[in-house]
């Protein structure tokens, strides 16, 4: 069976960013996580972490879209 939840360190290996990034990911709202525990630690459900990547890619693919559209002035 799958894991679930993920832990910080975990979230942060599969985007290859520093866990600090990630964390700052989970307070800024942008992936949706939850604290646990007297100590309040993150976890973050694979589901979401599936689909804040998921946003990414359609929100990279718009910003690629919209400099096509653009051309650059020189």
């Amino acid at each position: 069976m799958a894991q679930r939840f993920l832990q910080l360190a975990d979230v942060a290996e599969e985007l290859n960013i520093s866990p600090r990034q990630a964390l700052t990911l989970l307070q800024n709202g942008e992936i949706r996580g939850i604290q646990v525990g007297p100590k309040r630690i993150w976890r973050v459900e694979a589901a979401e972490l599936e689909a804040y990547i998921q946003r990414m890619y359609v929100e990279t693919e718009a910003r690629m879209a919209e400099r096509v559209a653009q051309p650059e002035e020189h």
